[in-house]
């Protein structure tokens, strides 16, 4: 990632109906081990490393990085919402010479179908709003993901194009500060 421009990290935790939004902390690491080592969660993002591979290279405190929120429940971290620069050569942009920023998500399984990415997204979108108004968020996912089609559509997202990339086919959206994310 290259940044979020002059936006200060972390912020403060941001809070839900449910859920806070942190930075990430090494009380974090097995959350994050049993995130990317999750076959059905490496079902959309191109498959999961052995969980050995994952307990060796993750860093004490994973995710510490500008544009990565941590999504606690209850004191427990159950997925990530990132923002990040999407490099102006990728497709799937929203336009011009300048990277956009992409949101993106990710749920340990037992966490899906609770409504939880929807509320820490549109968290995540309206701390976004309030720190660099005016600028557009891409969103990019297999279109073979329902789940996160719907998502992208409950929180504003308006196709942009469809595209081949990583052997499947790609949906991008875009979503401009004042659209509804619910």
């Amino acid at each position: 990632m290259t940044g979020l421009g002059p936006v200060a990290w972390p912020p403060a935790p941001l809070r839900t109906e449910r859920l806070v939004l942190r930075a990430s902390e090494a009380r974090d690491r097995g959350a994050f081990v049993e995130l990317y080592g999750s076959p059905e969660v490496g079902t959309y993002i191109g498959g999961s490393p052995p969980r050995d591979e994952l307990e060796r290279t993750l860093p004490d405190v994973p995710g510490r990085r500008p544009g990565v929120f941590v999504v606690d429940l209850d004191g427990a971290m159950i997925g990530l919402v990132t923002l990040d620069r999407r490099d102006a050569r990728r497709p799937g942009r929203a336009g011009g010479d300048a990277p956009d920023t992409e949101l993106g998500y990710l749920f340990l399984p037992e966490a899906w179908g609770r409504g939880y990415a929807a509320e820490a997204c549109a968290a995540a979108l309206d701390w976004f709003t309030g720190v660099l108004p005016g600028e557009p968020v891409t969103l990019l996912t297999r279109t073979v993901n329902a789940r996160s089609m719907r998502l992208a559509a409950k929180l504003g997202f308006a196709e942009l194009e469809r595209f081949e990339e990583y052997g499947a086919e790609q949906w991008s959206g875009v979503w401009t500060p004042g659209a509804p994310s619910s």
